[in-house]
């Protein structure tokens, strides 16, 4: 059982740890926010929506979606609305540098906001979704009954840390950086990266249907 619980803190904290818009974003609101608490409805959100993903791809999901060739169709449909997505929140995140004005010229989501912005950067991010149910779910499957529970308890647990410890420093970020320069470099490189992931779908979506 201590087997399947450090595979799954070493393949969730591998697939965690890159810097992705996920993780920009809860670095970013812990930043901005003015306190800790504040920024708790997007560190939730992330937290559940990948509880989420990794609950499914345990329980066999990934079976069904890389085995089942008639979904071709449908990964199509999701990764062309996940391109456009992405576009989109690029630009959004790149408009949103704040100015001159230090961390009180970004922009703090309300929780609405935060729990919807953090939703989507979770669910309608295909790259996340191909990972979370391709890796992890194909890492279950050498695992069967409480060895499974174990591993999928050790990917969710590495998630939540992750998210808490990624809000504190974006906290200390924000306490720290007076003139805003972190901050607009945080918002530039998380739009780069948006935009490298729609990239890099879209090459995939080329390379899955030509012949």
């Amino acid at each position: 059982m201590m087997k399947a619980f450090l595979h799954g803190l070493i393949l969730a904290f591998g697939l965690i740890l890159p810097l992705g818009m996920q993780n920009v974003f809860i670095l970013t609101q812990g930043a901005v926010q003015r306190r800790w608490r504040h920024a708790l409805p997007a560190v939730l959100t992330a937290s559940l929506c990948d509880t989420l993903l990794i609950f499914l791809a345990v329980l066999g999901v990934s079976l069904v979606w890389l085995g089942s060739a008639w979904l071709k169709w449908l990964k199509t449909a999701v990764m062309g609305a996940g391109i456009l997505f992405l576009l989109y929140m690029g630009w959004s995140t790149w408009k949103s540098a704040p100015a001159a004005g230090g961390s009180e010229a970004a922009e703090r989501f309300p929780p609405r906001k935060q729990i919807a912005f953090a939703a989507s950067v979770s669910l309608l991010n295909p790259h996340a979704i191909f990972d979370t149910i391709g890796v992890i779910g194909t890492g279950s499957l050498r695992y069967t009954g409480m060895e499974k529970a174990i591993f999928a308890a050790a990917c969710i647990v590495v998630s939540w840390i992750w998210f808490v410890g990624l809000s504190l420093a974006g906290r200390m970020v924000g306490r720290f950086d007076g003139s805003g320069g972190g901050l607009r470099w945080m918002n530039r490189i998380s739009a780069l990266l948006i935009w490298g992931v729609g990239g890099y779908m879209l090459m995939k979506l080329f390379r899955d249907w030509l012949p």
